[in-house]
């Protein structure tokens, strides 16, 4: 899929998107910001896409699914089908070719800082702690992933998936899950 379907596969899953949580609650609370997030950096990705900006377009938009994916998993939101980076041909043109290096390489960087960065932050007894752990390991892969996909020699994938393993860890904070241990930021707090 190239980078406009990837975008309008956005629009469309976020124009499904709803709270699924009772109206005057935390959690509800919880779930507008989440859906806040996404609606943001989807708009964020037409504009840089807009503006000839594919580099900054592909990491808005893997980032924003990114959190509407773990609202999703968080039962915040429905419906509750993922979305993960796939195979996205942004098309990245060889004048913005500096652009994604820096980018993909900086977006490593402080996905793994932020990864060392927190810890748990519900008692093991909760299931919060699992879901902790969850959204902690699907961080972790998709950094591993990315790393894969640089170690290949594929930019655009790599930072779309560093992008997209970055939001779960920022919902798992804003929502949470972990506490900030490390440098605040890193986190959109």
């Amino acid at each position: 899929m190239n980078l406009d379907d990837y975008g309008a596969l956005y629009g469309e899953v976020l124009s499904l998107a709803g709270i699924a949580v009772p109206e005057d609650t935390l959690l509800c609370r919880a779930a507008g910001e989440v859906l806040e997030m996404a609606v943001a950096y989807q708009s964020d990705g037409f504009a840089f896409l807009r503006g000839g900006d594919r580099v900054n377009a592909l990491a808005a938009f893997a980032y924003g699914l990114g959190w509407l994916d773990a609202g999703l998993r968080l039962g915040l939101l429905e419906p509750s089908i993922a979305h993960p980076p796939e195979t996205v041909d942004a098309s990245i043109p060889e004048s913005q070719d500096a652009h994604l290096e820096e980018k993909t390489h900086r977006y490593r960087w402080m996905l793994d800082a932020a990864l060392g960065a927190v810890e748990t932050a519900a008692d093991e007894a909760s299931p919060l702690h699992a879901g902790a752990g969850e959204f902690y390991s699907a961080a972790r892969a998709w950094y591993a992933q990315g790393v894969a996909y640089l170690d290949a020699g594929d930019r655009a994938a790599a930072l779309a998936r560093f992008s997209y393993g970055y939001a779960w860890l920022d919902a798992g904070i804003r929502v949470g899950l972990f506490r900030i241990t490390g440098e605040r930021h890193l986190f959109t707090v």
